[in-house]
C-alpha cells in the first residue's frame, strides 16, 4: 500500500485533472482590426492563428519573408493584393509573433498601416480572400484563454482595462489583469484541495477506520478560507462603484446652493441656480474625475411641502435617489443653523429622520454647510456643532461665493469612497458581479463545512457531505477563474468585448 503522502498528491493531481479544461487547439485562422474604429494615424490589423504567417506572407512584400523574420520583432514593408500585380495597398510595419510566446499562444502577425478607413476595410477583405476568418467579439483573448495564457479572471480584466476611465478602476482592472486576484484564488484553492483530498482518502479507507483529517486543522482552515472568501466579497461595493463611477446624490431644501455645489464640482455650469425656490425640479446628472475616481453627481429637486404637482414627482425622484446612492451630499445654510427659526429646524430634523430612514447603512452622510460667507461672525465651531445633531458623518462649512472648503469637500467624497481601501497597489478589489456572486456561493458552502466540522454541532455530517460541500466550494471558486466553466458562460463573457481583442 502507498503512504499517506503519496495518496495525497494522487488525489490532489486527480481533483485538479478533474477541474482544469483541456487547452483548445484551433483550426483556422482569424483577422480584425484591433485599435479603435474610425480615421487615424495608424491602424493595427491583428491576424491569429496555424496559417497566420502564411497568409500574411502571401500579401507582404519586405527584405525578407515574414516566416523568416525572427519572432517579436518588426519589419518594414508593403502590403499588395497578388491578383493585382504591381499595386500597393500601403507601406506598412508588420510584427510576428511565434506560438507559444504570443498573446493569444498561436502564431501572430499584427500589420501596422495607416489609419484609412478605406485601407483598413481593404485589408480585412484581402485577409479573408487569402484564407483568414474574420474574428468574433473578444476572440483573441478566448484564445488566450484556451491556450492558457491566461485565466478567465484575467480575461475579463483586459476588458476593465480598455473601459477604465480613472486611474482608480485602471488600478484594479491592471492589479487583475496582473493576476493578483487569480494568485489568491489559486491560494485558496489549494488549501481546499489539501483539505479535500484527506477527506477523500478516509472515504476510501473507511471500512479500516482510519482518520487522515485532524478535525480540529480541518476547522482551522476552513475558518481561514470563510474570512478570505469573505474580505474579497466584502470589496465589491466599493470596487464596483470605483468601475462604474460612485454615486452621489445632492439632496436638500431648495435655495441652499445644491445646483452650485454641482457646478463647482464639476468645474462647468452644468445646473441652472436660481433664487426661485423648486428651479430644480427633476434630477441632473454629469460625471467628475476627483483624485482618480470617477463619481457620478446627481442634483435632485430641492425637498419641501409643495401643492405642484411636477415639483412633487422631482421631489419623489430625490428621495429615491437617496436610497440609491453611496454618498450623500446633504446640502443646508451656515444661517439656517446659526439661525432660531423652528420651522426651518423642525424641517432639518424632518429630513433628517426621512435621510436615516431611506440610505443604506454603507451610505457616507456627509453635511455641506453652505453660505458661510454670510455668517457675520464666520462662527464656523458653532455651526458644526449645530450640524452634529443632524446625524452626518462628517460635517463641512463651505462657500461656493469665496470658494471656501472646496477642496476640502473633494478629499472628503474621495475619502468617503475609497473608505477600508488602501492606496496599496496590491490590494484586491473585486469589481465583477459574477465574481461577488461566486464568492458569495463559496462562502456559503464553506459554512456547511464550518458548522459540521464545528464540536458538539447537534447533526454533525459524515465524511462523504463534508467532501461534498468542500467540492462545491472548490467549484465555485473555479467558475472564477475558469479551471470550471461552461460555453454559455464564455459566450456572454466574451460577446462584450471588441472584435479586435
Amino acid at each position: 500500500m502507498t503512504s499517506t503522502t503519496d495518496e495525497t498528491t494522487a488525489t490532489n493531481r486527480q481533483m485538479e485533472t478533474f477541474i482544469t479544461p483541456n487547452n483548445t487547439i484551433h483550426a483556422d485562422t482569424i483577422c480584425a482590426i484591433s485599435t479603435a474604429p474610425g480615421t487615424g494615424g495608424i491602424a493595427v490589423v491583428r491576424i491569429s492563428g496555424p496559417q497566420a504567417t502564411e497568409i500574411a506572407d502571401s500579401i507582404w512584400h519586405g527584405s525578407t519573408p515574414l516566416a523568416t523574420v525572427r519572432a517579436n520583432t518588426a519589419t518594414f514593408g508593403r502590403v499588395a493584393d497578388p491578383d493585382r500585380p504591381g499595386e500597393t495597398l500601403d507601406e506598412a510595419v508588420a510584427t510576428v509573433f511565434r506560438a507559444p510566446r504570443s498573446f493569444t499562444g498561436e502564431d501572430t502577425v499584427e500589420i501596422s498601416v495607416h489609419g484609412s478607413p478605406f485601407i483598413q476595410r481593404e485589408m480585412i477583405n484581402l485577409l479573408i480572400r487569402r484564407g483568414c476568418r474574420l474574428a468574433e467579439p473578444g476572440e483573441f483573448t478566448r484564445r488566450a484563454f484556451a491556450s492558457g495564457k491566461i485565466d478567465l479572471a484575467q480575461a475579463e480584466a483586459i476588458a476593465d482595462v480598455i473601459a477604465s476611465d480613472s486611474r482608480g478602476a485602471h488600478r484594479i482592472a491592471l492589479s487583475q489583469m496582473r493576476g493578483q486576484f487569480s494568485e489568491k484564488l489559486a491560494e485558496m484553492r489549494s488549501q481546499l484541495l489539501d483539505l479535500a483530498s484527506l477527506l477523500e482518502l478516509e472515504l476510501d479507507f473507511s471500512e479500516e477506520d482510519v482518520e487522515f483529517a485532524d478535525r480540529s486543522r480541518l476547522l482551522e482552515i476552513a475558518r481561514s478560507l470563510k474570512s478570505h472568501v469573505d474580505t474579497l466579497a466584502a470589496t465589491f461595493s466599493t470596487g464596483d462603484a470605483i468601475k462604474r463611477g460612485v454615486p452621489v446624490a445632492i439632496i436638500g431644501s431648495p435655495n441652499v446652493g445644491k445646483s452650485s455645489i454641482l457646478n463647482k464640482l464639476l468645474g462647468d455650469n452644468r445646473a441652472l441656480v436660481s433664487d426661485i425656490p423648486g428651479t430644480t425640479r427633476d434630477t441632473v446628472e454629469d460625471t467628475a474625475d476627483i483624485e482618480g475616481i470617477t463619481f457620478r453627481f446627481i442634483d435632485t429637486a430641492g425637498i419641501r411641502a409643495t401643492d405642484d404637482p411636477v415639483e412633487n414627482l422631482g421631489i419623489e425622484r430625490s428621495f429615491a435617489n437617496i436610497a440609491k446612492a453611496r454618498i450623500l451630499v446633504w446640502v443646508v445654510t451656515a444661517t439656517d443653523l446659526a439661525g432660531n427659526d423652528t420651522t426651518t429646524l423642525s424641517h432639518l430634523h424632518e429630513l433628517r429622520d426621512e435621510i436615516s430612514r431611506l440610505k443604506s447603512p454603507d451610505t457616507a452622510l456627509i453635511l455641506a454647510v453652505n453660505k458661510t460667507d454670510l455668517l457675520p461672525t464666520r462662527d464656523h465651531p458653532a455651526t458644526l456643532r449645530a450640524a452634529e445633531r443632524l446625524g452626518a458623518d462628517t460635517a463641512i462649512p463651505l462657500s461656493t461665493v469665496t470658494g471656501e472648503n472646496l477642496p476640502l469637500l473633494r478629499h472628503t467624497l474621495h475619502a468617503a469612497a475609497t473608505q477600508g481601501i488602501s492606496s496599496s497597489a496590491n490590494d484586491i478589489i473585486v469589481t465583477n458581479a459574477r465574481h461577488y456572486e461566486a464568492l458569495r456561493n463559496a462562502s456559503s458552502s464553506i459554512d456547511r463545512v464550518i458548522a459540521s466540522l464545528t464540536p458538539g454541532h447537534p447533526y454533525p455530517l459524515p465524511g462523504d457531505l463534508i467532501a461534498q460541500d468542500v467540492r462545491e466550494t472548490l467549484h465555485h471558486l473555479g467558475t472564477i477563474t475558469g479551471t470550471i466553466t461552461t460555453p454559455e458562460i464564455l459566450s456572454t463573457i466574451f460577446s462584450r468585448f471588441c472584435i479586435g481583442k
